[in-house]
């Protein structure tokens, strides 16, 4: 065998050498395993020797971090579906939402009405609430022509907003953002309060537009 083999060999061994106080193997090559599964050494007799190992079950120690507090896991806990599960309590008032628009400066990235942009337009309906963007690859959705649900607009807007800020609104100030964003589009009117009940029973009108994607298309398509 030549000198970078048998240093090569060497090398692999010594970097095992932990696990073979608990390993072992007969002079047959045959496979020895320490008592907890920690590791698997395999030593084949003859010119060509082979060592190999496998990582056991214990999970490795990085010496960093700490484990996360129940209420840690709580503050990112707040996801919200389709059906409102996890809805908090509170409400607020379109009028207050109206405030909120500017207080959190929404009014900056969307306008006074949520049709100014410059950023995305939030307002905005097609007439008769149809759905042409295949077709029309110009239009711009918006909370009132594309979003499905209230209940998903409420939790993407308690997350990601205000956009250098997110999660610094309260549940009512987001509430009533929400009801601004519903009264911007013509689906709450000026003086409506909104809370759970209200976001979950709001009907968007691009609700039914989408479907399961099981690829299997025809009439199902809408």
């Amino acid at each position: 065998m030549s000198g970078a083999k048998v240093v090569s060999r060497l090398l692999t061994l010594a970097a095992l050498m932990p696990g073979l106080a608990a390993c072992g193997a007969d002079e047959g090559g045959q496979t020895t395993e320490s008592a907890d599964s920690s590791m698997t050494v395999t030593i084949a007799s003859g010119d060509d020797q082979q060592v190999t190992g496998r990582a056991g079950a214990a999970e490795p120690v990085y010496g960093f971090g700490t484990p996360a507090t129940e209420s840690q896991i709580a503050a990112w806990d707040i996801d919200i579906g389709p059906d409102g599960a996890g809805l908090p309590p509170g409400q607020g008032t379109v009028a207050e939402g109206l405030e909120v628009w500017e207080r959190h400066r929404c009014i900056l990235c969307h306008g006074p009405t949520g049709r100014e942009g410059p950023n995305d337009i939030i307002a905005g309906r097609i007439p008769g609430d149809e759905f042409p963007f295949a077709n029309d690859r110009s239009l711009r959705s918006t909370v009132g022509n594309y979003w499905p649900y209230a209940t998903t607009l409420f939790d993407y807007t308690r997350r990601a907003m205000p956009f250098d800020l997110p999660g610094t609104m309260t549940d009512e100030e987001v509430y009533a953002v929400v009801g601004a964003m519903l009264y911007f589009n013509d689906l709450l009117p000026a003086d409506a309060v909104v809370d759970a009940a209200t976001v979950v029973d709001t009907h968007m009108p691009a609700r039914n537009r989408f479907v399961p994607d099981n690829r299997t298309g025809g009439p199902i398509i809408r």
